[in-house]
């Protein structure tokens, strides 16, 4: 692991995002709760917090951090289209970036198995960083937001 022991603890924030792909019809049976597995959104909510929570046991070489603040947020952005956008935030001697990535990606497949079944064709992308706070290095904002993603 890299040696943070001399860096100061600041208070460190990031947003991570991911997006599916679904066919229309996939979509009405999240919005309408008919899936057979339960909640879509409500279990990949819960996915995205526990993986959060979880993130130095699943990437080698990863600090642990004690979370103290997670947002899961759900956004219908076009027809099929799913966004899901996580916030994570830490007073430490490191970033939440990590967390972030982790949980969105977790959440992103929680609502792929949980409809699997009925959209064979639907696909996870744009795994991505939004923007991170705190640190030593800086703020970072993704460059190639528009002004409705920020």
């Amino acid at each position: 692991m890299v040696d943070i022991g001399d860096k100061p603890i600041t208070r460190r924030e990031a947003v991570a995002r991911a997006v599916l792909q679904m066919q229309p019809q996939t979509e009405q049976l999240i919005r309408q709760n008919q899936v057979a597995k339960g909640d879509v959104l409500q279990v990949a909510r819960i996915a995205a917090i526990m993986a959060a929570k979880e993130t130095d046991r699943l990437i080698p070489l990863c600090h642990s951090l004690p979370l103290e603040s997670t947002q899961v947020e759900f956004q219908w952005i076009a027809s099929g289209r799913l966004e899901i956008r996580m916030t994570t935030a830490v007073h430490g001697k490191t970033g939440v970036e990590m967390e972030a990535m982790v949980g969105v990606s977790l959440a992103a497949l929680t609502v792929y198995d949980m409809v699997k079944a009925v959209d064979r064709e639907m696909t996870i992308e744009g795994i991505e960083l939004l923007s991170k706070s705190g640190g030593t290095r800086g703020d970072f904002q993704r460059a190639s937001l528009s002004a409705d993603d920020r």
